[in-house]
């Protein structure tokens, strides 16, 4: 139950996210949108780790990853 709590928050995180971006609200080449990303696909792997799916893990190692290259683009243009 807790798990699926937890999982659930990371889907909340990334929907708000994506709800966020089209109201113009939050930039993606920001370091915010990527974090905001990587912490909601690192939520919703725990939740992954009590109920093993391998394309849902894959798919959230994918977002992470892609995330943490924004967050090294994002953290570069701001030392430009």
């Amino acid at each position: 139950m807790i798990f699926d709590i937890i999982g659930l928050m990371g889907v909340t995180l990334i929907l708000v996210v994506y709800g966020l971006v089209h109201l113009d609200r939050i930039d993606v080449k920001k370091i915010t949108f990527s974090v905001l990303n990587a912490i909601g696909a690192a939520l919703i792997l725990v939740s992954l780790y009590v109920d093993y799916n391998l394309p849902a893990v894959t798919i959230e190692v994918a977002w992470i990853l892609i995330s943490l290259y924004g967050i090294y683009a994002a953290i570069r243009r701001k030392k430009s």
